[in-house]
């Protein structure tokens, strides 16, 4: 993150701000000079992405753990996730203003997770109000997990879930879809159960971008809230789409492609061979757990976190083979 001049208020700062007025949403995109912009990387012409940072949300990186950003057209602005917290989202509505005077019409979220869509909210007051994007299975995703997700963030931010909110997609993605944002045309493609069930990626037809979110990661260690076998499957397709950069949803921008997918499949496949071998020996889930081999996700950031909740969500998932 950076300071965009001396009268700027970093992202910490504002949240403590704004929950000392009592509401999150006290600041709309209008009012973008009060909030420092996020610090973005224009890795095509007219594609910004912003890292998030390999940790957990806490009350220091505000939700700041996703890579997001935008893509510039010649009529409007399509946002590609608006990070994890309404703070983050108001830092990339203003990263969008510091770059063009165009609206955002669009604010597309690649899938359900928290990081990922709980910027939504920085974009509602926005004049003209965008079109909120998203894979046709995300309302009932996002529905399902309201009342967790936002406990869980007030928790990890130190505030009320009252002053959260997550912002459904009022553009549904089924079939493939191609928004024009003017002399550039996006196309939207909604993918089987994977990382979720609700997957969404974004192909900038102009630079040959695609914005994975969650189908990709780099560095940090996948995690499952899917299918890992529908993850393998996927990734097999993904591979074989025209893309000339990639953006993960976690992770270096534009890391080399196909070789990051490479990396990830190894992983997702380590993961399979070990529970089906501990299927076939017979043990349980803890045993297999407890058994598992530590070297198989040692190249990973946050690897202690996620490996065993991997290893117990393939085992849920193929002890049904």
């Amino acid at each position: 993150m950076t300071r965009s001049g001396a009268g700027s208020l970093s992202l910490r700062a504002l949240f403590a701000v704004l929950c000392t007025a009592g509401s999150l949403a006290a600041l709309s995109p209008a009012r973008g000079s009060d909030v420092a912009p996020l610090e973005v990387t224009e890795s095509a012409a007219g594609v910004f992405v912003h890292a998030g940072v390999h940790e957990e949300t806490t009350s220091d990186n505000l939700g700041d753990i996703a890579n997001i950003g935008f893509i510039v057209g010649e009529k409007c602005v399509a946002v590609i996730d608006s990070g994890g917290s309404p703070a983050v989202g108001r830092a990339l509505a203003a990263a969008v203003r510091s770059r063009t005077s165009l609206p955002v019409c669009y604010v597309i979220n690649t899938h359900m997770h928290p990081d990922h869509v709980f910027g939504n909210a920085a974009f509602l007051d926005a004049a003209p109000r965008p079109r909120f994007v998203g894979s046709v299975q995300l309302p009932q995703a996002l529905a399902a997990r309201d009342e967790h997700y936002r406990a869980a963030l007030a928790a990890a931010l130190g505030t009320s879930s009252d002053s959260l909110r997550l912002v459904p997609p009022d553009l549904l993605v089924d079939a493939p879809l191609r928004l024009d944002l003017g002399g550039r045309v996006l196309s939207l493609q909604r993918w089987p159960t994977a990382h979720t069930d609700n997957d969404l990626t974004v192909f900038d037809e102009t630079t040959g971008t695609l914005w994975l979110g969650d189908l990709l990661f780099d560095q940090r260690i996948p995690s499952i809230d899917g299918s890992i076998k529908g993850w393998l499957e996927v990734s097999a397709r993904l591979r074989e789409l025209p893309a000339r950069q990639v953006i993960p949803g976690h992770g270096r921008i534009a890391p080399p492609w196909p070789a990051t997918l490479d990396t990830q499949t190894r992983y997702l496949e380590q993961v399979v061979a070990r529970v089906r071998d501990a299927l076939a020996r017979g043990l349980t889930l803890q045993q297999t757990v407890e058994a598992s081999d530590a070297a198989d996700a040692s190249a990973w950031r946050l690897a202690e976190g996620y490996h065993r909740r991997n290893l117990t969500a393939a085992y849920a998932e193929l002890e049904w083979e």
